[in-house]
């Protein structure tokens, strides 16, 4: 059973996701943390020394939640079925956002890669997880002749990673899901045999 001190760290967190997710990292001060999760300043800061302790912390758990939705989305009858899935089931979660927000691991890539290390580096280990598990689907699709393969598996993991982030950074601008149908559209003949 979670206890008060577990409750309140994660209604910071999950107040903090949202508005590093929405407004940007360094957009968002610890006032508007305590407007978003009715907590004190002190409550906080007895959870976490500070913003950049809070960002990492969000940066973290949002990469275990990643990793799940990727594992209940990567299913299916063949390895190309499990990409498929994975399509429809990002499309999805953006439709249902109404492309609020994006990417938060893109969004911090852009805002922080070049300015904190340690952000960046969380972030790379994301991207590289990322691809590690899209990678053996696409080797495993390509072994049964689902999936081109003049190309390498990593190479294609690489690039739906990239189209997919690209894809979601359109919508989002434009509060649209067409740039990011028309993407995964793109992919998919991309990966045709």
């Amino acid at each position: 059973m979670a206890t008060k001190g577990d409750i309140t760290r994660e209604k910071i967190l999950g107040a903090a996701r949202c508005l590093f997710n929405t407004k940007g990292f360094g957009a968002t001060s610890i006032n508007d943390l305590v407007d978003a999760s009715g907590l004190q300043k002190g409550s906080i800061y007895f959870h976490f020394p500070g913003k950049d302790a809070i960002g990492l912390a969000v940066l973290e758990e949002a990469r275990n939640s990643f990793m799940d939705f990727l594992a209940d989305s990567l299913t299916g009858d063949s390895p190309y079925l499990c990409l498929e899935n994975f399509f429809w089931n990002v499309m999805e979660k953006h439709l249902a956002t109404g492309f609020v927000g994006g990417c938060l691991f893109g969004n911090t890539a852009l805002e922080m890669g070049d300015s904190d290390k340690r952000f960046a580096e969380i972030i790379d280990q994301v991207f590289d997880q990322w691809i590690a598990k899209i990678e053996k689907f696409v080797v495993a699709a390509q072994e049964k002749g689902e999936l081109r393969d003049d190309i390498p598996g990593n190479a294609l993991a690489r690039n739906i990673v990239a189209v997919i982030e690209g894809g979601i950074m359109m919508s989002r601008v434009k509060k649209d899901e067409m740039p990011l149908r028309e993407c995964l559209e793109v992919l998919r003949k991309t990966l045709e045999h």
